[in-house]
């Protein structure tokens, strides 16, 4: 009772504010003055938004909405790769590169070209993958991702990505909220801020991290940047409690817990109405969310009750955590509605420096420990019906090199290959795009994008356009300008839709 006491206090002295005092002085002229600036400040008329119907009511920020126009997917699960998988090795078969492995790289492909490590003249470095065509479509997968070649039908691949940054952490921030530097939302936030949660009872944006550590980028990957933080990424562990202080703490049963957050959330309300900030009402759905979700996540984090078969299928010990187990998770939670998941697994940059960091066996270590998982949950989407309505992305930040890593000239002990931003492959699968489908080519050795080129912004634009969106109109209002996803640029992909 005495913290109550205390927030209140708190809460009055905060409201004795110069911006208050002006917002509500007799004369209305602090009101005037104060206009533009409260806008650039979040507090905006929603008729600015440049979503029109799909602004959120200003008191129910993650309710259902419709989407612009008609949508093919309904929600995402985004697998993020983070350090990158080599192209080369899996999806960019490309003979002609054998034919120069072990040669010295031609100077027109170092000429003013700027390389995260590369120093000197590399060796030009061949596919280390035995490739083949698979299913009716004939899609190339090497024999890294055996169990992947099996659902080759259901994959689109784009071939043709490029990127603008050569580093993991602003590369990484550049796919995930569409520009390389802090303080962006990302493209989670972007669809929940869009289309609302299907559920109440869970957030509509969910993070799954594997790998032992976060992405370079860190959290600010699935960050809300200037969007109300009710938008940003809700992080889930695998092991213990799936959310931290989720469970009730000793000697405190629900029902007392309830009154506590009923209470405080009224104090939230009376302050709201008098100040009206956005962010007051995002933290009521934030008590009222982690009240509900100390039913809600635990269920829908129990793998335990999944049959045998699911989890031999998936490769899951379901006492552990892994990539494996957060795939199953995936499945789970866009059962249950959640609008938004995205898969954060790390350790694919293979640069050579090491027998874990090579193409030899590091990445063929990753790939192992995650085809069977990625191919379990296509198959899994499938199965339950679900996969029509959901879109499956896959890729890391950038791609690699067709030459071997080298350090101030010297080759490296092991096969490796350095960041590479002029090509690299994504694939998506369900959700509105075609299936057993390749998009876009790269040259002979796979250095440059030359057919069909797609940016980030382009892959953006198409999963926003898959999810019903326009992606020029989703806009939000800050700082004096409507920001987007895409920035200024991008365009849907139209080839790769079903």
């Amino acid at each position: 009772m005495n913290k109550l006491l205390k927030e209140l206090q708190e809460a009055a002295l905060q409201r004795e504010t110069r911006r208050h005092f002006l917002h509500t002085c007799s004369t209305g002229l602090g009101a005037m003055a104060l206009g533009s600036a409260l806008t650039s400040c979040g507090f905006f008329d929603k008729k600015e938004s440049q979503t029109a119907a799909n602004a959120p009511a200003s008191n129910e920020p993650m309710t259902p909405r419709p989407a612009q126009f008609s949508p093919k997917a309904k929600r995402v699960i985004y697998i993020h790769m983070a350090g990158s998988p080599s192209q080369l090795e899996l999806f960019d078969y490309k003979p002609e590169l054998v034919k120069y492995h072990g040669k010295d790289c031609p100077q027109e492909l170092l000429e003013g070209k700027k390389f995260a490590f590369i120093r000197g003249v590399p060796k030009m470095l061949g596919p280390q993958g035995k490739f083949a065509q698979h299913g009716q479509s004939g899609a190339w997968i090497s024999d890294y991702l055996p169990h992947l070649q099996t659902v080759a039908d259901d994959i689109t691949f784009i071939k043709s990505m490029y990127t603008d940054q050569f580093n993991h952490a602003p590369a990484q921030l550049l796919m995930h909220t569409g520009a390389a530097r802090l303080g962006r939302p990302s493209i989670g936030s972007w669809v929940t801020y869009g289309l609302g949660s299907e559920n109440d009872n869970l957030p509509g944006f969910i993070v799954l991290a594997s790998g032992g550590k976060q992405p370079d980028a860190g959290k600010s990957v699935w960050g809300s940047g200037f969007l109300p933080t009710v938008y940003q990424g809700v992080q889930c562990r695998t092991d213990g409690d799936p959310v931290l202080y989720v469970s009730d703490p000793q000697g405190m049963n629900r029902d007392i817990r309830k009154q506590t957050i009923e209470a405080i959330n009224d104090i939230n309300r009376q302050q709201y109405e008098d100040v009206k900030d956005p962010e007051i009402l995002t933290r009521i759905s934030q008590y009222e969310m982690a009240f509900k979700m100390q039913m809600s996540v635990p269920d829908a984090m129990d793998i335990k009750s999944e049959p045998d078969y699911i989890l031999n299928a998936y490769g899951v010990d379901p006492n552990k955590g892994s990539f494996a187990r957060n795939c199953l998770l995936a499945r789970r939670l866009v059962e249950r509605g959640v609008r938004f998941v995205q898969l954060f697994d790390w350790g694919w940059d293979t640069h050579g420096t090491s027998k874990d960091g090579s193409i030899e066996t590091g990445l063929r270590d990753k790939c192992t420990a995650s085809d069977q998982a990625v191919t379990a949950l296509l198959k899994d989407l499938k199965q339950r019906g679900l996969l029509d309505e959901t879109l499956v992305v896959w890729g890391g930040e950038f791609g690699r090199t067709p030459m071997q890593e080298n350090r101030d000239g010297q080759t490296l002990p092991f096969m490796g290959r350095d960041h590479h931003l002029d090509a690299f492959t994504v694939w998506m699968a369900g959700g509105g795009v075609k299936r057993g489908f390749s998009y876009g080519e790269t040259d002979d050795i796979g250095y440059y994008a030359t057919k069909d080129k797609v940016h980030v912004h382009d892959l953006q634009a198409t999963i926003l356009h898959l999810l019903g969106f326009d992606h020029t109109k989703l806009t939000y209002q800050f700082q004096g300008r409507p920001f987007r996803l895409t920035d200024v640029a991008g365009k849907v992909v139209k080839p790769v839709l079903a």
